[in-house]
Order: C-alpha cells, then structure tokens, then sequence
C-alpha cells in the first residue's frame, strides 16, 4: 500500500554547493603533508647543484652546501636535523667566504625548523647560532689577516678586535633571531588555536550531554501520561467491577480492590517521578493535559510546516499495524525536529517524509532538496548548512530508547536526512 500527499507548491531548486576551499587552507594542508618536507628539500638540493655548477668552490664548501639541503628532508620527523642544517651552512660559509643562495634558504628553514618544533627554548638557541656565527667571523678574520682580502688593508695585530670586522656576526646572528622566532611565533599559535579547539569540543560535548538529558527528561514526562493514562483505566476497571458485577466471590471482591489499589499507588509513585523530572523547569510543572501526538497526526503537522512556507509531502508504504504509543509518539517528534531543521537550515527546500511499514520494523525518512552538509561535516552546534544540533541529539536519544537507530547526513541526491530504524 502506497499513499502520497502531494506538496502545495513545487520543489525548490537545489542551492549552489558550498564554495571551494581557500587557497590559503589548501596550502596549509599541503604544508602538513609528509611529502611537503621531501619535495622542498629535493628542489633546494637541486638549486644548490645548479649553483656549484655555475659558481664552483671547494669540496668541503660542495659537501656543506648540500649537507646543508639534502638534511631538510628529515625536518618533519626529526627537527633536530636542523642543528646539522645550519652547521653544514655555516662550515661552507667558513671554508670558502661566500655564502651561497642555497645554504641561506637552507639555513633559514633549519632555524625555523628548530623554532617551530621547539628543540630547545629560543633563547639558547639563538645563543648557540650567534657563538656559532662569531667562530666563522673569526675564521674569516684569522684568514683576511694571513692571505688578505680584497677591499681590506692588511690587518695588524690590534686591527682584529675593529667592531666592522664583526659585522657577519651581527647579520648572520639577526638571521637567526629572524627565523627561530617566526617558527616559535607559529607554534605558539597552533597551540593556541588547538586548546581553543579542544576547548570548544569539550563545551560542545557539555552541550550535548546537557541536551540529551534534558531530551530523556521530555521522553520521560510524556511516557509519564502516557503510562498514568494506562494505569488509571486499569485502577478505574478493576474498582468499577466491585460494582457492575453483584455476583463476585469474596475474594475476587478483595483481588480487585487490590488491584484498584496498587494502581492508584502507581499513579502516586508516577507523579513523584514526574515531580523530580521537572525539577528546574519553572512554572512549566502543570501535568499535561493534552494528548499525545501520534502518527495519524502527521497530516497536520505537514500542513503546519506549509503553513509558514515550507514546502512538504508525506509518502507512506506497507501495511500499517498497530503500534505501541511509545513508538508513535517517537516517530512523531523525529518526523516534527527534521521539519523544523528543514526551516532552519534549508529555508524554501522541499522535504520528503516517508514511512516504510515492515514487520517488527517502522523506518522514518525524511530528505530535503536543500544545501545538505557543510564542508567540515556534521558538527552539533554548527550553524548554517553544518545541520547538527541538539534537535539530532534528542532524535538520537528517541531512537536508542526504543531500540532503533538514527542515521543522519548528506542524502543519496544531496539534502540532508534523517532515518530512524524503530523495532518493535
């Protein structure tokens, strides 16, 4: 059996996807793959091969250059390397005087690298890379003052301790200050970015509990009338047979007064629950008078939903059996929360809601026409297309109560769902 409503209005179009992402993200990904260390270093070491073939210097000027570029490769999983990195840039530097393109970008990215993965606090670090510096200044200067240098006069004994001489060691010691910084400027931003992270997950796992028990409190109140309306029919019949039956024995008189009784004693017990359940509600601690909703309600609340401009149908299939409250009433809210996070998220999307009737298995589905799932996902508590909520988690809750699943997420042609699988 198959029964359809058709929607007042047709289906709106489905909206663009979401925008690709940022070249800045991309490249931030692309930085923190394993590869991205290899690739770097295997195109520094080739620049520096180009180099020593167009400016050729000596075999331990050769072996520190690319010393100095082949180690980058090893940046990501041993930052330590970067101790060789720059070592081999400075012994190339003091052997020949001239310091290649190659061993600069090399030295700086091992600085950086040292930095950013905090081998050592900045501090000694850079001490260590000015001690260094000033070692090849001083190579230099011993060799200006026996070969001599063009541009220089010979220097005399006094002439070594002139600040100008020393000049290397200020570059090369604020090259190094320059480049251990930014990598301990970038770690201490990531690790700020990943507490506020960890931060917000553990407040958006607060909310989630928060919600779900508040979502088993609601299921709990309105089992409660359901329950308490049982248990008054039984206590009302069992107490009503002592009277419209002349002929009952004694004993069957006193069963059934002691039925009535422990029934109306249920109901005392249930109202006490109830009273601890709503503990903190405010004034919201009348009993609920109203009955519950049920799946034969569905028609109307679709109409609501057209009411405020959505646009909905309901298809039904199977032969329809009778269900327990429990499970009409569950369907029911799952069906009315994937309506009102249609109005929310996807305003103006068509919505299909459909039943499937099967043997000891009820399955509700509802899917929309809207932009679905973000990028990053189902997140609760996200807003716009990110579609997860608290209203998914008191759906959830419906379901595991009752035995069954939830499944929500990007649809088979796009759209969200929601599918909820009830045995009964």
């Amino acid at each position: 059996m198959t029964r359809t409503i058709t929607p007042d209005r047709p289906a709106a179009a489905p909206e663009a996807p979401p925008p690709a992402r940022g070249v800045r993200r991309r490249l931030r990904h692309w930085a923190a793959a394993p590869s991205y260390a290899w690739l770097t270093a295997a195109g520094l070491t080739l620049f520096a091969v180009v180099e020593l073939a167009v400016v050729p210097g000596s075999a331990v000027t050769a072996f520190g250059v690319l010393v100095c570029t082949a180690s980058l490769a090893l940046r990501a999983t041993r930052p330590a390397v970067g101790f060789v990195t720059v070592g081999a840039a400075l012994l190339s530097f003091a052997t020949d005087g001239n310091m290649a393109y190659a061993t600069i970008a090399g030295s700086l990215i091992g600085c950086y690298t040292l930095g950013r993965h905090r081998v050592q606090h900045p501090a000694i670090l850079v001490l260590a890379g000015s001690l260094a510096a000033l070692t090849v200044n001083l190579v230099h200067i011993d060799r200006w003052a026996r070969d001599g240098s063009p541009g220089l006069p010979a220097l005399q004994g006094t002439d070594r301790f002139s600040l100008g001489l020393y000049a290397e060691t200020l570059v090369l010691t604020v090259m190094i200050l320059g480049a251990v910084s930014t990598g301990d400027a970038v770690r201490a931003r990531e690790e700020t970015r990943h507490a506020r992270a960890a931060a917000q997950s553990r407040l958006l796992a607060m909310e989630r509990r928060q919600a779900a028990e508040a979502e088993r409190a609601a299921i709990a109140r309105e089992l409660h009338d359901m329950i308490a309306h049982s248990v008054s029919v039984i206590a009302v019949r069992a107490e009503s047979a002592t009277y419209t039956t002349p002929d009952l024995s004694p004993p069957a008189r006193d069963a059934f007064q002691e039925i009535a009784g422990t029934a109306r004693a249920s109901m005392a017990e249930l109202r006490r629950l109830l009273g601890v359940l709503r503990t903190g509600d405010g004034p919201a601690t009348a009993p609920l008078t109203a009955p519950q909703p049920s799946l034969a309600g569905l028609g109307d609340l679709l109409d609501q939903h057209r009411a405020v401009g959505g646009s909905a149908e309901l298809r039904v299939t199977g032969d329809r059996a009778p269900l327990p409250a429990s499970w009409e009433l569950s369907a029911y809210r799952i069906v009315q929360e994937a309506l009102t996070n249609a109005r929310r998220h996807a305003p103006g999307a068509h919505t299909v809601v459909e039943l499937h009737h099967r043997p000891g298995l009820l399955t509700v589905r509802a899917t929309d026409d809207g932009p679905g799932p973000g990028p990053s996902g189902t997140v609760d508590g996200s807003d716009g297309s990110g579609r997860r909520g608290h209203g998914l988690v008191g759906m959830a809750e419906r379901a595991a109560l009752l035995g069954g699943r939830l499944t929500t997420g990007r649809g088979p042609a796009g759209g969200f769902l929601v599918e909820a699988e009830l045995p009964w």
